[in-house]
């Protein structure tokens, strides 16, 4: 034995267990009296809201609620959803934020899948709650979320959430878990393939990853963040509880409505949000609309697909600041940042966008990022050419999948945690990503990334919004096909667009085909392109 563990194991005193749940415990004492959340002209401090989560996580340990249970809700960003990402891990169950679009038998198969205990549901979300559970199999004790905002409707719940609120004791108490390795969440992939898969989050990733938030947003003390970020995608990207640790205020809102956005930007004073890139072009495109800058200066964290840079520099333009960060539901949401340097502040603004499109470089929370060659599992040259794959490894990353042991196997082959997405790696050491490998479109034995296609398209004038998926051909194998929103007032054609790209890209890569229509969207804001290959693919029937 080391002379440095003799008589030295770890003690009650001086090892427990991380978990985020500890970020609320001290804000609530340290700043007791800082607004925790606002909502419809309504606020609680962080001492009211430490002492619901006590009384809620104290009533559901009274309705028989115990560790690894699982508790379901199918809620928008709400104050509902924010008390929940605290009260239920503190009642030793696992939360499961149900995406609020789903319809009702893929919600029944999430409830069923997760073996839910407890289904709480939004007044606004109580029809599509209701017939879940006709597709369910469990029975889980039902709850009704009431809401100032929506019209009262029927009942679905046993109890509502304000009254098995008055059930608990605020001085009933809570602990630690016993292992940071306990699930604290279970978040569920797209499924845009088949059934969704079960993502298991453990207390201590959950722990680090929002202290990271932190560390590379460089957020300050005292943040207003308003919830234009899902809670239910991966659990709000651990913002719930990133906000907790820097005692910010949860500015909450049920949608995603880019004039609303605008407006709660001036009334809240609105200093921090976070979004998909498609919610910036939104923003952006409102306020370009409405001829004005936004009334200050709003940082904006944004990740999914690689948002354009022309995008990135239109949003720069009317007062937000983005910061590029890069993840999947497996990796608690955001896990990788495109670090900036002063100096590249003084490129143009050009430049500075294309640099800030990059994925870049971990989080400071996670061990590492790779760019592997799939096959061999060697690094790619740092070449900023050689296409691999994105590959992690790290504490940040999921426990697994549940129930499913094969995947979850798959996805840890080889020791690093795969992405599926394709990137180089430039000199600089900065990831920058290609395309998922279902995306790339091979025509006539050329690779042609989707995303560097999409990148032109959006530099056209007339573009509100693109996406390029490939298009079976009987001679190349596969072309790219756009498809394209326009500008409210603007117009264009097919031809005008396929020569804009022709001037902007080598022509092989050109666009055969361009489709005008409003493009199928996730509840997130991320272009569904399963959706558009199919339609892709019906254009050549």
């Amino acid at each position: 034995m080391s002379k440095y563990d003799q008589d030295m194991e770890p003690r009650g005193a001086n090892h427990v267990a991380l978990t985020p749940l500890s970020f609320l415990q001290r804000t609530a004492s340290v700043y007791p009296d800082r607004a925790a959340i606002r909502y419809v002209g309504t606020e609680q401090t962080w001492a009211e809201t430490f002492q619901r989560c006590c009384r809620l996580a104290d009533a559901l340990k009274q309705r028989g609620v115990g560790r690894d249970d699982t508790v379901a809700v199918l809620c928008p960003n709400t104050p509902a959803a924010v008390e929940l990402s605290f009260a239920v891990p503190m009642a030793g169950a696992v939360l499961n934020m149900i995406n609020t679009r789903l319809d009702a038998e893929m919600v029944g198969f999430i409830l069923d899948h997760g073996e839910a205990s407890v289904f709480m549901v939004d007044q606004g979300l109580a029809e599509v709650g209701e017939r879940a559970l006709r597709f369910a199999t469990v029975d889980p004790l039902v709850i009704d979320i009431e809401d100032p905002t929506q019209a009262k409707g029927s009942s679905i719940g046993e109890v509502t959430y304000e009254a098995l609120l008055e059930e608990g004791s605020i001085d009933a108490g809570w602990s630690f878990p016993p292992d940071e390795w306990d699930a604290i969440a279970l978040n569920y992939t797209s499924g845009t393939t088949g059934n969704p898969k079960g993502v298991v989050y453990h207390h201590r990733g959950a722990y680090l990853n929002a202290l990271g938030n932190a560390l590379e947003w460089s957020l300050p003390q005292n943040p207003t963040y308003l919830w234009t970020l899902p809670l239910f995608h991966c659990n709000g990207w651990c913002f719930p509880w990133t906000v907790a640790a820097v005692a910010g205020t949860n500015v909450c809102t049920r949608g995603v409505d880019p004039a609303e956005i605008i407006n709660l930007i001036a009334t809240e004073d609105i200093t921090h949000m976070c979004g998909a890139p498609i919610v910036v072009n939104m923003v952006t495109t409102e306020a370009e609309r409405r001829g004005e800058r936004l009334p200050h200066l709003v940082r904006m964290m944004t990740a999914g697909a690689a948002p354009p840079a022309a995008v990135l520099d239109r949003a720069g333009r009317i007062g937000l600041e983005i910061t590029h960060v890069y993840g999947l539901t497996e990796c608690y949401g955001p896990n990788t940042v495109c670090a900036w340097h002063p100096e590249w502040d003084e490129l143009p603004a050009e430049d500075q966008a294309v640099l800030k499109a990059r994925q870049g470089v971990p989080y400071v929370v996670q061990e590492e990022l790779a760019v592997l060659d799939p096959e061999t599992m060697e690094p790619v040259p740092a070449d900023g050419e050689t296409i691999g794959e994105i590959m992690m490894r790290g504490n940040v990353l999921m426990k697994g999948y549940l129930k499913n042991p094969t995947a979850t196997s798959e996805a840890f082959a080889g020791g690093y945690f795969h992405t599926g997405d394709l990137a180089v790696l430039h000199p600089d050491g900065y990831a920058e990503i290609h395309d998922r490998s279902k995306d790339i479109i091979i025509s006539g034995g050329e690779n042609i990334s989707s995303i560097e296609v999409e990148g032109v398209l959006y530099r056209h004038p007339a573009i509100s919004a693109a996406a390029v998926v490939a298009r079976p051909d009987d001679h190349w194998g596969e072309t790219p096909c756009a498809f394209v929103e326009l500008r409210e007032g603007s117009d264009t054609t097919e031809l005008e667009i396929i020569d804009f790209c022709r001037d902007h890209m080598a022509h092989f890569k050109v666009p055969k085909t361009v489709v005008f229509e409003e493009l199928p969207k996730t509840s997130t804001g991320k272009i569904q392109k399963f959706v558009l290959r199919e339609r892709a693919r019906d254009l050549s029937d």
